[in-house]
């Protein structure tokens, strides 16, 4: 990028200009957060004379790269979300005026995403989120948080200062090139050294740069362009949505454009290159001729449609659901996939799910033990999975984002510490006599601190606890999962106050998982002798539910005795 020229800028005097977005520039994808720091900044810079000069600071914004295109209009290598923000910002400004007033704004013009120019002109409200594709929803988006941040600023603010700060005050450097230097390879060497083009980005050039395919039909080359654009913003449209992600990823997997995932899953990641992915793809272009792009892209569908497809059907999105979450690589199911009619797919899967429970033994398992929260996941799918007429899915994106636990449905001791100030509350709530409790000078030392309101030494009331809670229980029976959330809002607590907590946190909307609030219901038990305490029929019923549901993927044993 020798022998170019570098120049300073202000807003109002790119107004006169035109610009060109090419293919393979990313949508705009500013958010909420960086719209409104450039907001704030602006409002709070203050411009200041420089000393033994005629000029004044200025708010200077990062680099827009351009190359000229003719004689009207430049093309943008590096810089479209920075002027497509400004855009939005003047645009707003402008609504201001009367309309025989209003400035002639820049315009901006994209390659393949034609009608984002006219909405950009006609379409803004500053109302509503515009969810017809993704770059709407993110440019409505971004408008929407400027017209509500003046709006935010109340009467008294001076919109006439922050306008002149804007347009004076504020500043570009502008980066042109040499129209003899190709487009692409400055982008890329631009990014790589400032912010770093994404694999995503760079297959994107490939299927969409022009001057990569001059040996196809323009026209028919055009009319693919813009249906593989289109496709590609459904696809990560979809990709975008957090039940979807979280299904097909274990877990949160933070990619700045999510359908590179679809792009690392058919290539080969053994390498260190962080970028395999785009060299991958690259190889597959040799002839860059129209079924090349084609057969490319008719491949990536089809990954996406495998995907999706999964997701829509209810059986599949539990099961392969449920592999991915517990450790399967989306890779190794895609593979078996392949060959498979959607019987011996799902054949397969039963047999992948056996394996990981080989020769377990279900009464074996304990609390911070091996297979625990498998199990228990494994209980709430297939619970979901067998009711034919339920219509609810099980919220993998809620599961992997809330951080859930394995939690002991009556409370084991060790897990347990009361204060001073509130033994008594605890006492109230948390002692209900059974036929465990037979210790009458125990039972007369806590109805004592319970009627005279005098708390005892802590040690002393950690026996209490002991007494109260009864002998520990790490086992499956007495396990359950729940999100952290509700877990440690209750972790002190016996069944009864877990129980009323659950009920609590239901109502004011909390998911808790299916078979949690059947353990807390007990809906499990054959015979319901007291709904506040989680008794030894209770567990042996709840023992017996879980492997009877889960009884297809884990031999069944025979809960000991007095268990």
């Amino acid at each position: 990028m020798d022998n170019n020229n570098i120049s300073i800028k202000s807003i109002s005097e790119l107004l006169k200009c035109n610009f060109f977005i090419p293919s393979y520039q990313r949508g705009y994808r500013w958010t909420e957060q960086q719209v409104t720091e450039l907001l704030n900044d602006i409002n709070e810079f203050s411009p200041k004379e420089i000393e033994n000069l005629n000029e004044k600071t200025w708010y200077c914004l990062q680099p827009i790269v351009v190359k000229k295109k003719n004689d009207t209009e430049w093309d943008v290598i590096d810089g479209q979300q920075r002027l497509t923000t400004m855009f939005l910002i003047l645009h707003h400004l402008n609504q201001g005026y009367i309309e025989n007033r209003r400035k002639k704004l820049f315009s901006l013009r994209y390659e393949t995403r034609e009608n984002s120019a006219d909405y950009l002109q006609n379409d803004l409200n500053g109302e509503t989120i515009n969810n017809t594709n993704i770059d709407y929803f993110f440019i409505s988006s971004a408008y929407k948080t400027i017209c509500d941040w003046f709006r935010n600023k109340g009467e008294h603010f001076d919109v006439n200062t922050f306008e002149s700060k804007f347009n004076f005050s504020t500043k570009v450097i502008w980066y042109e090139t040499s129209t003899i230097d190709d487009s692409i390879d400055i982008f890329t060497r631009i990014n790589s050294g400032k912010i770093p083009l994404t694999n995503a980005e760079l297959i994107k050039a490939l299927f969409l740069n022009s001057s990569n395919f001059a040996k196809a039909d323009s026209e028919k080359l055009r009319l693919k362009q813009l249906e593989i654009a289109s496709d590609w913003d459904r696809i990560e449209y979809a990709l975008q949505d957090d039940s979807f992600w979280y299904f097909i990823n274990k877990n949160e997997n933070n990619l700045a454009t999510r359908i590179e995932f679809i792009f690392n899953l058919m290539s080969d990641q053994s390498s260190n290159d962080k970028y395999s992915t785009f060299h991958f793809f690259n190889e597959k272009f040799k002839t860059k001729s129209e079924k090349e792009i084609n057969d490319n892209w008719q491949e990536i569908k089809k990954y996406f449609q495998t995907l999706e497809e999964w997701y829509n059907d209810r059986e599949l999105y539990h099961k392969v659901g449920y592999l991915i979450t517990i450790g399967t690589k989306i890779k190794d199911i895609l593979k078996e996939k392949k060959e498979k009619s959607k019987t011996d797919f799902l054949n397969w899967i039963k047999q992948e799910i056996e394996s990981k429970f080989k020769n377990l033994n279900l009464e074996e398992v304990e609390y911070n033990g091996a297979y625990v929260r498998e199990i228990l996941l494994l209980h709430n799918i297939q619970t979901m999975l067998n009711n034919k007429n339920e219509t609810n899915r099980f919220p993998f994106d809620r599961y992997k984002k809330e951080f859930w636990d394995v939690e002991h449905i009556h409370a084991i001791a060790t897990e347990v510490k009361v204060k001073k100030e509130n033994q008594v509350e605890w006492l109230k709530n948390n002692f209900i006599k059974t036929e465990n409790h037979q210790d009458e000078n125990k039972n007369t030392q806590i109805e004592q601190i319970i009627h005279t309101g005098n708390a005892i030494d802590e040690n002393e009331f950690d026996y209490i606890i002991d007494y109260i809670l009864g002998e520990e229980d790490n086992s499956l029976q007495n396990l359950c999962l729940l999100d952290r959330g509700t877990n440690r809002s209750y972790k002190n607590d016996s069944f009864k106050l877990k129980r009323k907590k659950i009920i609590e946190r239901e109502m004011e909307g909390t998911f808790i998982p299916i078979c949690t609030k059947n353990v807390f219901m007990k809906y499990y038990s054959t015979t319901v002798k007291d709904m506040e305490v989680w008794n030894e029929s209770d567990r042996t019923s709840y023992f017996e539910e879980i492997q009877e549901v889960i009884s297809q993927y884990i031999p069944q044993t025979e809960l000991t005795e007095n268990e």
